[in-house]
């Protein structure tokens, strides 16, 4: 293993209830099915819910790499073995939700270690234009913003695209449609997004694709399951899996942006 092949990935969206940690959950089981050793952090500072989708009671969380020394691989915990590993975030602790950038320093440098074991680092971020999130966001080498096809999730969308484009110069994004009935909501939902990006920021954000509204997605919720898992032949376990093998030839041709460290270099944490 190197220390620089480690690819981060953030999840995010405009608002809550569109599916993000899911979405992050089973691209992440389904990028480690592939082959690929990869970190899911809950960093939803404020009000994690990975634990619970993952059915696990962590023993700690970030909240202890904060208080103590302890090894952050002893805060991990395995999801699968030879590989998926999760790491849980600290509800409801204040200095977490409003991270300056002395604490987030701190907390990258105790992590950076355990981050260069994988080949992913999936970061699932809270929804919305907080600061912390904002951050995250910036410093990620990809970002994949998780939009529904209601108009109050696009309206939060692009608000969260403008102040990433306007405030921290991020340029690039991929957008997941989410909860589309067939392929022409995908498209529909999508034109609507990138219109006003390119009209308004002038940025053209990605397509990377759609996922089918699929009555085994809150089933799997329900029985705390990966879909990936549970139902691997429905609609929208296939839709992941596409957007897996579409986010993989991303990778690929990131390999140089990548060898320079775990997030991007222009935002990379001084870790000196």
């Amino acid at each position: 293993m190197t220390s620089n092949r480690t690819l981060s990935v953030c999840v995010l969206s405009g608002k809550g209830g569109v599916g993000k940690s899911n979405i992050a959950l089973n691209l992440g089981y389904c990028m480690f099915r592939g082959g690929f050793p990869l970190l899911l952090m809950d960093c939803d500072l404020g009000l994690a819910n990975l634990d619970v989708l993952l059915g696990v009671t962590p023993e700690y969380d970030m909240q202890k790499l904060l208080d103590t020394d302890m090894d952050p691989a002893l805060i991990a915990v395995q999801v699968e073995p030879g590989g998926f590993d999760f790491l849980p975030a600290a509800s409801g602790v204040p200095e977490l939700v409003e991270m300056d950038a002395d604490l987030r320093e701190m907390l990258f440098r105790k992590l950076s270690p355990l981050f260069s074991r994988y080949d992913y680092l999936f970061m699932d971020l809270g929804a919305g234009i907080n600061p912390t999130v904002l951050e995250f966001a910036s410093m990620a080498h990809v970002r994949l913003v998780i939009v529904t096809p209601e108009p109050t999730s696009l309206t939060d969308s692009y608000a969260l695209i403008k102040v990433l484009a306007t405030q921290h110069g991020v340029r690039d994004f991929h957008i997941i449609v989410n909860q589309v009935e067939d392929r022409h909501e995908e498209e529909v939902t999508f034109k609507r997004l990138a219109a006003a990006c390119d009209k308004f920021l002038g940025i053209t954000p990605v397509l990377l694709g759609g996922i089918r509204a699929d009555k085994m997605v809150p089933e799997s919720v329900r029985r705390q399951k990966p879909l990936l898992k549970m139902a691997p032949s429905s609609p929208a376990a296939h839709d992941l899996f596409a957007l897996a093998v579409k986010l993989q030839r991303l990778r690929t041709s990131m390999q140089a942006v990548i060898s320079a460290g775990p997030f991007a270099s222009e935002t990379q944490p001084n870790f000196e």
